[in-house]
């Protein structure tokens, strides 16, 4: 008897989707607490995208858009390939455009999930200040002051680093923003932005 009653129940179904036209055809998604990602949706931190000129780069000034990324204040250099070494794809970000800028992406976070960011950091090595400095920010609070010595270093040999911190997330969406501290044309350099969900075993810092 309960066998027959799923069956008239599941016929019924069919016969209301099916007379809903276009609202049959919108799959019905199912969501569970517990089945967190291990990625955010964060997305290109090597900024590849948009392509830039090969050889070169553009200048992108508050108001525009790098894929994901939005220019928040200043104006920031989009490298392309071959005009210095990335860290890793083909192209990287210049902090500093024709003086200090900042970006930022928004990306959905689940609240009270520890987060793990990390990001390769290098200099423009075509000239002052030796040292290029900046910080991080989540959601316009700072979390991290980096600078980056460039002696020694080159276009070829740009000598990137790995930085990382980690941070709790308190809303369904968090913002992070890497903001130039170094005023002039040549700034600090970032790729390889990544950002995951902290390892269960209570290792980050």
């Amino acid at each position: 008897m309960r066998a027959s009653r799923t069956l008239i129940a599941a016929t019924a179904a069919v016969l209301l989707l099916a007379g809903t036209g276009a609202a049959a055809a919108a799959p019905v998604q199912e969501t569970d607490a517990a089945a967190t990602p291990l990625l955010s949706r964060f997305d290109d931190g090597s900024f590849e995208y948009p392509v830039s000129t090969p050889g070169g780069f553009t200048e992108l000034a508050a108001g525009q858009s790098i894929g994901p990324w939005q220019v928040t204040s200043g104006s920031v250099d989009l490298i392309g390939a071959g005009f210095w070494q990335a860290a890793e794809g083909d192209q990287s970000l210049d902090l500093s455009g024709r003086a200090a800028g900042a970006v930022a992406q928004t990306f959905t976070t689940v609240p009270g999930t520890t987060y793990t960011v990390t990001y390769a950091l290098a200099g423009n090595t075509a000239g002052a200040p030796t040292v290029k400095t900046g910080k991080v920010l989540v959601d316009g609070q700072n979390f991290q002051d980096f600078s980056f010595d460039i002696t020694g270093k080159s276009r070829t040999d740009m000598g990137y680093v790995y930085r990382q911190f980690a941070f709790v997330a308190t809303a369904g969406s968090t913002t992070l923003t890497f903001v130039s501290t170094t005023d002039t044309a040549m700034g600090p350099v970032i790729d390889d932005v990544t950002v995951t969900t902290c390892p269960p075993c209570g290792s980050c810092g």
